[in-house]
């Protein structure tokens, strides 16, 4: 019997599932992002629409596309499904270890950790912070704690990465007794910015000790500045909700806009919670759908102008996270939309030609990787992220740990 890693990644409207072998733990476990056996990938859950659930060999290859309808379209029926899958290749498959992505790791926990009772229950406290993530990241932990029973789970922080910014970059403008009780800017996607930092390695290990602005783009969105493989500025900061526009998230704020609808407009905290986190971003604008897919084939005008938006905050978050660098060498793109929006991708660079970034349109089109014309004083790239992989290699470093 096959002995794997299995990881966990819940997203806001999504969730990935991966196998990776165990006796590739050596290579993750040295920090080389191999490659995975199976991957599972639900998208469009809890979107009031019906879901897609498909399943991939390692090298890309569609084995299963299920529609997930009613129940079955939310994180916990496409736990359902995988775990039904799991059960049918159970005399084939062990499960080693499972790491688990989790959004939110607070002030104490900086590196990922085996998951223990009082470990849940510090992450449980957390998920006010996180709404959209961290609910949906404990029952994964839990659903896979009641299947594999004794099997070691592994928590991995998209808040760590950012561990590295300077004092002056997580201060919020706020008494320091605040700061000191945890309100302070945290930063997210830490996982995502982890693998594209190790796919720049191989790609131009001199630029990847630069100074590179990624952006990762999706249903939920934020930038990162990083200088010599460290993370220095990023667009989120407390929680998810900051920073850029999102599916369905308003993203930057004046915070008197709250005040306002509570004072003012009668709203309850719930009520603005569900519209700050559920109701806005491009949905909220459009009208139409949080999905750019969906915008950008729509004819609405509305549709036109929430992409318009979204494309500017790109632009203008862009510029500040120059500025923070002190300036840029290279920008990637990476996330849902920034792997696949083509159109997005040349507005957001056309758009930016004043940092000094060329184009290459033609390669833009065709997917880059690369996206600007030599010589250009600024490159810029689309890579694709791979947070299952730096989830398995955290999983298999602790377990090294553990044996050692």
């Amino acid at each position: 019997m096959a002995e794997f890693l299995l990881t966990v990644n819940a997203g806001s409207s999504s969730i990935k599932f991966a196998l990776f072998a165990r006796s590739g733990a050596a290579q993750l476990a040295q920090g080389k992002l191999t490659r995975a056996r199976w991957v599972c990938h639900a998208d469009k859950l809890g979107m009031d629409v019906n879901g897609r659930l498909r399943l991939y060999n390692g090298y890309g290859r569609l084995l299963r596309d299920t529609v997930l309808a009613g129940a079955d379209a939310t994180h916990a029926g496409a736990m359902r499904a995988l775990l039904a899958w799991r059960e049918q290749h159970a005399s084939t498959i062990s499960i080693a270890a499972v790491g688990h992505r989790i959004v939110h790791g607070g002030t104490g926990f900086t590196r990922p950790v085996r998951l223990s009772a009082q470990v849940l229950a510090e992450l449980a406290g957390l998920e006010a912070l996180a709404p959209l993530h961290q609910p949906h990241n404990m029952a994964g932990v839990r659903a896979a704690m009641d299947a594999f029973p004794g099997v070691s789970q592994i928590a991995c922080f998209d808040t760590a990465f950012h561990a590295t910014q300077s004092d002056v970059n997580r201060r919020f403008a706020l008494p320091r007794a605040l700061h000191d009780q945890g309100v302070q800017r945290y930063g997210f996607h830490g996982l995502s910015y982890e693998s594209i930092l190790a796919q720049l390695h191989d790609l131009d290990p001199r630029l990847a000790r630069g100074r590179v602005v990624v952006a990762h783009l999706g249903n939920g969105a934020s930038m990162c500045a990083m200088q010599a493989g460290r993370s220095v500025a990023t667009t989120m900061s407390f929680s998810p909700l900051d920073g850029l526009t999102m599916g369905t998230r308003c993203g930057r704020l004046d915070a008197a806009v709250v005040l306002y609808l509570l004072q003012a407009k009668g709203m309850t905290a719930d009520q603005v919670n569900t519209l700050l986190f559920r109701e806005s971003g491009l949905l909220g604008l459009s009208g139409v759908s949080s999905d750019m897919r969906e915008l950008e084939a729509s004819p609405l005008p509305a549709a036109a102008d929430a992409i318009t938006h979204f494309v500017e905050q790109v632009v203008q978050h862009l510029g500040s996270l120059a500025a923070a660098l002190r300036g840029v060498d290279a920008i990637i793109f990476t996330g849902g939309i920034g792997e696949n929006a083509v159109a997005v991708r040349e507005r957001v660079m056309a758009e930016s030609a004043w940092l000094g970034l060329r184009p290459d349109v033609p390669a833009n089109r065709r997917g880059g990787p690369r996206l600007t014309v030599a010589g250009s004083p600024v490159v810029a790239w689309v890579l694709k992220t791979d947070e299952e992989a730096v989830i398995a290699r955290h999983t298999a470093r602790v377990l090294s740990e553990m044996a050692n």
